[in-house]
């Protein structure tokens, strides 16, 4: 049976990450680096492109694990089989890298004697390469153009070459045990030292333990809310502070389709929920590392911002399709890079001042030149806010005047006023920006809501809604209470809305993002939507939409970027930075235990 997207377990050591079936098969693994090549790429292909599995021996493939967990609030996993000689346990994490990436697999025998089997196939360049694999000291060493990759286990146990793969098998009883230790590097640099992979379980076990114990977040649903703080810490690219949107690429948002993008990036548009979760939860050195990535990646001439950003801040990201790769159940194209770079969002300028204002207000340390860069945004904004953009959604059909888009300049020009406000001493034309803030709420108000149907809809002039627009409420741009507000909320919920879930737009007709097929429901605008009835008086109705997405997560706590309500399963890339920052700041809202996310008014909103 093919396994569905949330069959799949995430571990990561802060600068790449692996997915791994409830088979035992690592599936996707890019090394060395979040947006590097795989070099396993079974999850968008089949098992020649890729894959590392450990079983026991005569275990099909389609044969899952008995259970599995993470160990205590870590991202080291536990894999349980038990057969009928005996029970086995594997633990798979990758330490906290000291400069080579290690993934490391521990068989541990439980009860009785079972025996295994490993089955290793590199395939380097997303499975196009494969290998020259020879033997070394004990180890196998596979090489191909610039990457090797060094096998080991401990102790040796039975290895040999069968079909361009590694094969090994080996027995286990109670007590025993048998590691294997997967090492990248470069393959003009030399071996890396070696790494005792029992001290590397304890130190990562430690180092895990020490950062949860960090989390000031005390309230309601506290398991879920670190489970996807963990998550987010795992996306994390902890060189520069980046934060992926997720670690795999094309995983479709509908099964066959062709929405299947790269997001193996920095977003923008995550900017402002991103920081207030850290800040929520305090975890503020992240919050202060993400912020100074949004600093450096965003730096340069205003004209010039873009969606999104590499890891380090690179700008350049061309999308290329990957033709031998039959994508997750024929889902095709796969692709790497994102054409959606070149788009022009204009809601990104207000998210980067929401966010400098909110790492302000939350205390992080003051960057000098913070404030010179958002008056120099806020200057390009205040000539570009009337003109038509792509929007968050980034749609790959004409640009319009997307209503969020013009909330999120309102939020520029207000989070700047609110700023000069509460810091006297800081430059700046307080007027200025007040009158930029009055003229976009005059012409949001105006053009972007239909009185007929007490709703302001997803651009000016259409009758399609938008699930952005159920963030009104969280920028403040009008009160919880407003009747348009209200009607908003109400209209978006019934006419995007399946079983409670809401999807972002409607794909049906002439769809407005240019696309064929479907897509599923927006996993985060559901979370918005837990968000907006709580704000507007409704936290009953909130709280069990939010327990219904908590029971969306798969057994591990993790959620993807879309779920396909008609067939109970999760669609698109996985884990997702967007889903879990929503889970986050939902469940600080419900909490009451202080405002997450977008900065909301904290007085009567202009106009």
């Amino acid at each position: 049976m093919t396994p569905r997207i949330e069959d799949y377990a995430l571990i990561g050591d802060l600068q790449t990450a692996a997915l791994i079936g409830r088979n035992g098969s690592v599936d996707w693994l890019c090394l060395p680096r979040f947006d590097s090549g795989a070099c396993f790429a079974a999850l968008l292909g089949t098992e020649e492109n890729g894959h590392w599995r450990i079983a026991p021996q005569g275990a099909g493939p389609s044969d899952v694990c008995t259970r599995r967990a993470y160990v205590k609030d870590s991202l080291v996993l536990e894999t349980y089989w038990e057969t009928r000689t005996g029970t086995v346990k594997v633990v798979d994490f990758m330490p906290q890298r000291d400069k080579a990436p290690d993934l490391m697999r521990i068989v541990e025998g439980v009860s009785g004697t079972v025996d295994m089997s490993s089955v290793l196939r590199l395939r380097f360049d997303f499975g196009s390469v494969v290998p020259w694999v020879r033997k070394s000291h004990g180890h196998r060493v596979a090489v191909a153009g610039p990457d090797s990759v060094w096998l080991r286990s401990e102790p040796p146990v039975k290895t040999w070459g069968q079909q361009f793969s590694t094969c090994s098998s080996f027995t286990v009883s109670e007590g025993e045990s048998v590691a294997f230790v997967l090492t990248w590097h470069p393959s003009h640099s030399p071996r890396p030292k070696l790494i005792d992979p029992h001290k590397a379980l304890q130190h990562t076990l430690h180092d895990w333990a020490k950062w949860t114990d960090r989390c000031t977040y005390d309230g309601p649903y506290r398991e879920a809310v670190l489970r996807s703080l963990i998550t987010l810490k795992a996306l994390t690219y902890a060189p520069t502070g980046g934060i992926v949107a997720a670690p795999t690429t094309s995983l479709p948002e509908e099964i066959g389709g062709v929405r299947n993008w790269d997001y193996r990036f920095c977003w923008l548009r995550d900017a402002t929920l991103t920081l207030g979760a850290m800040v929520s939860a305090g975890y503020l050195e992240e919050a202060e590392a993400w912020r100074d990535w949004l600093l450096r990646a965003v730096a340069g001439d205003p004209a010039d911002l873009q969606i999104m950003y590499g890891l380090a801040g690179e700008r350049r990201l061309p999308e290329t399709e990957l033709p031998w790769l039959a994508g997750f159940e024929q889902s095709r194209p796969v692709r790497t890079g994102n054409a959606a770079v070149r788009q022009r969002q204009l809601d990104v300028y207000g998210e980067v001042i929401d966010a400098l204002r909110l790492a302000r207000v939350a205390g992080l340390d003051d960057k000098s030149h913070a404030w010179n860069l958002q008056l120099s945004l806020l200057g390009f904004l205040e000539s570009s806010w009337r003109e038509p953009d792509e929007g968050l959604w980034e749609i790959r059909g004409a640009r319009r005047h997307f209503v969020h888009s013009k909330v999120m300049a309102w939020v520029a020009a207000d989070r700047a006023v609110r700023t000069l406000e509460e810091n006297p001493e800081l430059p700046g034309d307080a007027d200025r920006w007040r009158a930029m803030r009055d003229a976009v709420h005059a012409e949001v108000c105006e053009k972007g809501y239909a009185p007929e149907r007490n709703t302001f809809t997803q651009s000016y002039g259409s009758r399609e809604l938008d699930a952005a627009t159920l963030l009104i409420v969280r920028t403040g741009f009008l009160p919880p209470d407003d009747p348009r507000v209200v009607g908003t909320v109400d209209a978006v919920r019934a006419e995007l809305g399946s079983d409670g879930l809401v999807r972002r737009y409607s794909t049906e007709g002439a769809s407005v993002d240019g696309l064929p097929g479907d897509e599923g429901a927006f996993i985060v605008c559901s979370f918005w939507l837990v968000d907006a009835l709580h704000r507007t008086g409704r936290t009953d109705e909130a709280r069990e939409l939010f327990e219904h997405l908590l029971e969306l997560r798969n057994d591990l706590g993790l959620l993807a970027e879309e779920y396909d309500v008609p067939a109970g399963r999760q669609l698109g890339n996985f884990p997702q930075a967007f889903s879990h920052i929503g889970l986050v700041n939902s469940a600080v809202d419900l909490a009451e235990v202080g405002l997450a996310g977008v900065d909301p008014a904290g007085d009567d909103p202009a106009g």
